[in-house]
């Protein structure tokens, strides 16, 4: 039996539809001050409609779009969680390499206003001797895990390394 749409769900019923792992979905719950599920006695989590929403848009945003944490606190901050919401309803969004992942090319979209950055592009190399790469769904996640334990790694360097 199906729940209804406007029913809440449980963690475990949003990290299968969202096919992610409930640990990332408490961790998205301390980087992401707008993901509030309704606690109940014990801790249980129930998620809302609108958090299901909400975390879609997220999980678009790191995974499909390839943003950081950071880049989509930034857009949640200055777009609003309207934005965010929008983008995860969006399929055919624009990848990296300007394809979706069934390989298809995607309709060209606006970038948003006030986008949060992307990492730059290398040093300028001839375009010749860049070979052909597209990074696909299970790429931009490698990289976007790898790229957030490197800036965990800067802020542990950077406040560390102050001495008197």
């Amino acid at each position: 039996m199906e729940k209804s749409p406007e029913a809440f769900r449980t963690i475990s019923e949003v990290a299968e539809d969202l096919d992610v792992p409930q640990h990332v979905l408490r961790f998205w719950e301390g980087k992401f001050s707008q993901v509030k599920p309704m606690k109940r006695a014990g801790g249980r989590r129930y998620y809302r409609p609108n958090d299901l929403e909400l975390l879609r848009g997220i999980r678009h945003l790191l995974y499909g779009e390839g943003y950081t944490i950071k880049g989509v606190q930034r857009i949640l901050r200055e777009q609003g969680t309207g934005y965010v919401i929008e983008a995860g309803k969006q399929k055919a969004l624009p990848q990296q390499g300007g394809a979706d992942e069934a390989g298809e090319a995607a309709a060209p979209q606006a970038a948003p206003a006030q986008a949060a950055p992307r990492v730059p592009p290398p040093a300028a190399a001839p375009q010749e001797a860049l070979p052909e790469t597209r990074l696909q769904g299970s790429d931009l996640q490698v990289l976007s895990g790898v790229l957030q334990e490197l800036d965990a790694i800067k802020t542990m360097l950077a406040g560390g390394g102050k001495q008197s």
